[in-house]
């Protein structure tokens, strides 16, 4: 890591990760698994929330509230459970980015158009775009690869989920840019949903989106 730029040097996720070979491939796997949270939301999430006597988007942010006093608590006695990488033990995991940063899309944009081809371009984008690096593509290769697979997400959402089809050549760049910077204080899992998230909300007034 940089500690004068706050950036983090590129490692192998494979060295890193607790557990090796085997902590990455779960982490890989937990990863495409947050492809399911969409539909879980779509279909199950008014049944989850009634169960515990709260409306949707209260069931969202207390999702959300745990998450952060679970990483709390983590950080607090530098625990690293299997799958996670030596310096998540003092900053908050990638998992717990990611979770944060889907949670607050679908407070903030809880429609089909958009939490999914969101959603999708962090669970499939970003494993791609690692699993390139670790095989030993270039950086221009990975750039242009993962904008092409990103590309093919929004697509996809065009035609299952009416998703604006302009939106793909805009947010196919932007997903894979979101994902560059290596910054401590904030995992790529967070930006390549935020800085997504922020282009949707701040076009809205112009052309209504939402």
């Amino acid at each position: 890591m940089n500690g004068n730029s706050g950036q983090v040097e590129m490692t192998d996720p494979i060295e890193q990760s607790k557990g090796g070979i085997y902590g990455h491939v779960l982490r890989r796997g937990i990863h495409l698994g947050l492809s399911f949270i969409p539909f879980i939301y779509f279909e199950y999430g008014e049944k989850c929330a009634e169960m515990v006597g709260l409306n949707l988007p209260q069931f969202v942010s207390a999702i959300v509230f745990a998450i952060i006093i679970a990483e709390s608590i983590r950080l607090k006695f530098s625990i690293t459970i299997f799958g996670q990488r030596e310096y998540e033990a003092h900053q908050v995991s990638a998992l717990g980015w990611g979770a944060i940063g889907i949670g607050l899309a679908v407070l903030m944009v809880p429609t089909e158009e958009y939490l999914w081809p969101i959603v999708l371009s962090l669970s499939l984008g970003d494993p791609l775009m690692g699993e390139l690096r670790r095989k030993g593509f270039e950086d221009k290769q990975v750039m242009t690869y993962s904008t092409l697979a990103i590309a093919i997400i929004w697509l996809a959402c065009w035609n299952f989920f009416s998703t604006p089809l302009w939106l793909v050549p805009l947010m196919a760049p932007l997903c894979m840019i979101s994902e560059w910077p290596r910054l401590r204080w904030i995992d790529d899992n967070a930006t390549m949903v935020l800085i997504p998230l922020c282009a949707i909300l701040l076009l809205d007034p112009f052309i209504g989106l939402l």
